[in-house]
């Protein structure tokens, strides 16, 4: 009986404790104060300022030991960050480049407009870029300025924040990469000092861009996303210089006039999920972004068929996700007589992880493997093998004619074969093997390198892939 009672006891006890905390549970959510972050502005002064004690990062192929604390240059105080930007063919590194992040918890930096610090260098020379929000994660508030201009005196720079009330945790303080582009591939120092994140209230007229301002027009396929690229920020200075900054897509925020064929995430991938027309624009800071992606959305995409597996000793591919491809000097030459119309081919678009070329308003086109000194060599080689799609409408006086240029010292040669309209099909593929040997007026062929795609205007879009030599 004497044991029952304590039990009793101790549960209604527990009762007792369980209902007080519960009656208290509302204030003690009121009162609670939250985790917060550091909101110190300053990164380095005469010393790193709050990094921890693991906080720099050299990027792959720079020279890791690039960066010392310098302590007999400084603009203010008794030390400055000093990197020694090595030789192009240092076997250390051929560049500097490194990042470096708070060893421990971000910071809240929701009350500065801008990173700010003094610099100078050995010698006048642009640094290719600096920034702030690398951190080796998702580095999803990078922020980037580029071809920064150094002189041999300090001057201060601004890293404007394209917008602050996104930085609650923020990592990444500094980060830079710099070569030797304009030096001749010769080493120089630069130094960095009073390195500090700050309110300057000077920074204004925001002008944020997507896809470098531009409305953009395109089809687009279901399942195969869209990247928005050319994401800038540009505000006034209180020099009243613009400066603009490369900035994340995390910093925006994107809108679809139809979420049903089209949307874009945070990360400024855009999901094509429906037929339609979609358009995207964006915002940053409630600041309306120029630039749009108008899309037209007609169905999934046809990818041109998979070639057959051969023996790479049969085989010379110039472009084709199923072979090694030899390098190509150019896929579409721009010739500067001012005839030729034709766009695109370069670079290849990327279909998902398929690369496809795609020439538009073509008249002629031609895709050069000279290789400096070693062309083609198609001597046993039989076929050639291209795969085209017409994407519109096939008269039927239209045609491409495939046209291959020998080069044998001043001496050369080209072989034409002309697929007409009874080949070519509007909208769908159309795969081509071609004796070599149809190539009459071509003779030797040890060293091809023009592969041209001619219309004459009578055809003005297609799509091209798999482009390969075999016996």
């Amino acid at each position: 009986m004497k044991n029952r009672k304590q039990r009793n006891g101790k549960t209604i006890l527990s009762v007792l404790v369980f209902m007080i905390l519960l009656g208290c549970e509302r204030d003690l959510s009121d009162e609670a104060e939250f985790a917060t972050f550091s909101t110190t502005g300053d990164v380095f002064t005469d010393l790193p300022v709050g990094l921890g004690s693991n906080f720099y990062f050299p990027f792959l192929g720079s020279k890791a030991t690039a960066f010392s604390v310098d302590e007999n240059t400084a603009y203010e105080g008794q030390a400055s960050i000093r990197i020694d930007v090595p030789n192009a063919n240092d076997p250390n590194g051929n560049f500097a480049g490194a990042i470096f992040r708070i060893d421990g918890s971000g910071r809240n930096l929701t009350g500065f407009d801008a990173l700010t610090f003094w610099a100078k260098a050995s010698q006048g020379v642009n640094i290719g870029e600096i920034g702030f929000g690398q951190d080796f994660g998702e580095n999803k508030f990078q922020v980037t300025r580029t071809n920064v201009s150094l002189g041999t005196q300090w001057a201060k720079y601004v890293i404007p924040i394209p917008d602050a009330s996104k930085l609650i945790e923020e990592k990444g303080m500094l980060w830079y990469a710099a070569g030797t582009n304009d030096t001749g591939g010769f080493g120089y120092t630069f130094w960095l000092d009073e390195v500090r994140f700050e309110n300057l209230g000077t920074i204004a007229q925001a002008q944020p861009s997507i896809l470098n301002g531009e409305d953009v027009e395109q089809d687009a396929f279901i399942d195969i996303p869209i990247t928005l690229t050319g994401l800038t920020q540009t505000f006034n200075s209180g020099s009243g210089e613009n400066i603009t900054v490369i900035a994340k897509p995390s910093y925006f925020d994107f809108q679809s006039t139809n979420v049903d064929v089209a949307r874009s995430n945070e990360l400024g991938v855009v999901s094509v999920v429906g037929t339609g027309q979609a358009t995207i624009t964006a915002t940053l800071a409630n600041v309306a972004a120029a630039g749009s992606l108008a899309l037209d959305v007609a169905g999934t995409f046809d990818f041109a068929p998979t070639p057959p597996a051969r023996d790479a000793g049969d085989v010379i591919s110039v472009f084709s996700d199923a072979y090694n491809n030899v390098p190509v000097d150019y896929y579409n030459g721009f010739f500067t007589d001012g005839f030729q119309t034709t766009e695109g081919g370069a670079p290849p678009i990327d279909v998902n992880g398929d690369m496809i070329i795609n020439y538009t308003l073509l008249n002629f086109v031609g895709i050069g493997t000279f290789n400096d000194v070693a062309p083609l060599n198609l001597t046993d080689m039989t076929h050639l093998h291209v795969d085209i799609k017409v994407n519109e409408a096939v008269d039927a006086d239209d045609f491409i004619r495939l046209q291959l240029l020998n080069s044998v010292g001043n001496n050369e040669t080209s072989g034409s074969v002309t697929i007409d309209s009874s080949t070519l099909v509007a909208n769908q593929w159309v795969s081509l093997d071609i004796p070599l040997a149809d190539f009459a007026d071509l003779g030797d062929r040890s060293q091809i390198g023009l592969l041209f795609f001619i219309s004459d205007g009578t055809i003005a879009d297609i799509f091209v892939d798999n482009i390969y030599y075999y016996k």
